[in-house]
This record gives structure tokens, sequence and C-alpha cells, in this order.
């Protein structure tokens, strides 16, 4: 398959993708299969993002960090997931340079968001675990909302000052694997704001979460032990938290085995020649990350399934519908 597009100078470059080496019907299955991941990442995090903003039991400060996610997650199975899964199963880019540019920035800006996201979400389970009267009084759902906010708009700021400053919108190369062209120190920035901090913040907070998870874990058993000694008021929140922290803690475990390959590469890609087809694995990876997050709260979330079918039975469109106790 051939594809001409003109280049500033007013040359056409011309660009052939290869031969398909699959039969006819390898070929329909993949695009099917690939059909259905897309239509399950966009469709799960719909379905989340429909019940954190309709169900007024669910409008809480961790949860508008999950809707976060999820609107990151729903917009790269909408806008991302399905150009780069016709790139993999074409082995070719097919689209034209203006496509390029918006994939390129909306792959940084998203997956800077993700990772943003699951560091703010781990600060969350820290801070609500390690000092839960003091984050009930300081953190509120607007208070959230306002951070969520100020974190889509710095780094939709930086992301765009990124590909400015490196002239990526000037270049007439169509194919992804080639546009991304950052200098050294941009790159080493780029690692340290989008990968190397996040995650390391993510990885320290969850290992004092778990720390703390185990200290509660010991005094309830010590107080199974000794049946005299009271168990305090709050004690039930507690284990609430606890909860909400394994299983964020799930999604920030898969996330992280999703995207670690994918900055391996960027570390390692420069060093070594690697493979196209290995670069897109490893981003396809970084992907389907969006589409496991709604499976992992349907398995772990009773709130989460209790949603889906009030939504999906239409109840949601009754009376006070939004008054309903979901959890």
């Amino acid at each position: 398959m051939n594809h001409t597009e003109a280049n500033q100078s007013g040359h056409f470059l011309q660009f052939s993708c290869p031969e398909r080496s699959v039969s006819t019907a390898v070929y329909v299955l993949l695009y099917v299969c690939a059909a259905a991941v897309v239509l399950l990442t966009v469709c799960g995090n719909l379905l989340i993002i429909i019940s954190v903003c309709h169900f007024k039991q669910l409008h809480t400060p961790t949860n508008m960090l999950i809707l976060s996610l999820a609107v990151s997650d729903f917009l790269v199975g909408l806008f991302v997931m399905p150009t780069a899964l016709i790139w993999m199963i074409e082995s070719c880019w097919m689209f034209n340079r203006i496509i390029c540019i918006c994939y390129i920035i909306t792959t940084y800006l998203l997956t800077g968001t993700s990772i943003h996201n699951v560091a703010l979400i781990a600060a969350d389970r820290y801070f609500a675990l390690s000092n839960p009267f003091l984050y009930a009084r300081a953190v509120s759902v607007s208070t959230m909302c306002f951070v969520v906010l100020c974190d889509w708009c710095v780094l939709f700021s930086y992301n765009l000052v990124l590909h400015i400053v490196n002239r990526n919108f000037k270049s007439a190369v169509m194919c992804p694997g080639d546009f991304i062209a950052l200098d050294e120190v941009w790159s080493l920035v780029d690692l340290l704001v989008i990968f190397v901090f996040p995650c390391s913040v993510i990885i320290i907070l969850y290992v004092l979460v778990f720390v703390i998870v185990k200290k509660h874990a010991t005094a309830i058993r010590e107080l199974n032990v000794h049946p005299s000694i009271q168990t305090p008021q709050n004690d039930i929140p507690v284990k609430s938290e606890r909860k909400a922290a394994k299983v964020l803690g799930i999604v920030v475990a898969v996330f992280l085995a999703c995207l670690f390959p994918y900055f391996i590469y960027s570390l390692l890609g420069k060093a070594i020649e690697i493979e196209e087809e290995s670069f897109q694995k490893v981003l396809i990876l970084v992907y389907l990350n969006s589409t496991i997050n709604p499976v992992i709260y349907a398995l772990f979330y009773p709130w989460f399934r209790r949603c889906v079918r009030l939504t999906l039975t239409l109840q949601i469109f009754n009376t006070d519908s939004a008054l309903m106790s979901v959890l």
C-alpha cells in the first residue's frame, strides 16, 4: 500500500507498506480483536466515568482521582489505540503528518497524565492512612478536582513546549517511530518528569502504605487476642481505607508492569538498535493498561458492579437515581 505526502518544500514523499505476510482470515481476525480491545477500553472506562459522575455517594476525593484516570484511559481508547493498532497490524504508518502530530501529542499527554494520576492516588492513600483525621478536614472533593485540573493543565503545557522546542511540528517524517525527535537534554528531562519522579513517588509511598496496613493488621490481631480491649470507633473507616489501598495497590502494580518495558526501551533505544516491531509491542502494552483498569475495578469493587448494573438497565434515568446507595 503506497502513501504520498507533500513536504514543506513542495516535494512529495512516498512511503510503501510491505505486502501482508498473513492470510486474509488472520488479517480479519487481527482487526476484530483490535476492535474488541478498543470497544472494551472505551466502554469500560465510560462506565467508570458515568458511575462516579452520576452517583452522589461516589463523590469522594479518591474517586475524583479514579475519575481522572478513567478519563485519560477513555481518551487513550478513543483516540490513540485505534491508530496504534492499525499501525501495528499494517506494519507501517498509513496516516498523514497532521494525524501523526495529533497522535504524538495525545500519546505524550495521556501517558504523562496517567502516570501523574497514579502518583496522586498513591499520595492520597498514604495521606488518608497515615493521618485520617487531618485528611478528612483538609481534603475535599472540590480541592481534589482543583488538583486534578492543575495536573492536566501543567502536563498539557509541558508537552506543548516539549515538542515546540524540539521543532517536532516542522518534521516531515511520517512514522511515529522516527517522528519523536528529542535531543539528549530534553530526553533526560522528559524521562525525569514523566517517569522517574512520579514512579519513585508511587513506589516509595506504596511501600509506606503497606507498612501502615501491616501495622493496622497487627493491631487488629491483638484486639482479637485481647477482646477486653475496646475497639476504637474509627476501626471501620480504617478497614475501608486499607481495602481501598490494597485494590489501588493492584492498579498501581499492573500500571508499573505495563509501563516499565516502554521506558526501558526509551533508555536503551539510542544505545542499541531495536526493531520498530519491538517498539510497537511495548507501546501497545502501555495502552493495554487502559483496558485492564476497568477489569480490576469490576473484579474488586462491588460498587462498580452495582453501578454497571444500574447503568445498563437504564435505572440511572429514574428520578433521584443519583441518590441511590451503591456502596
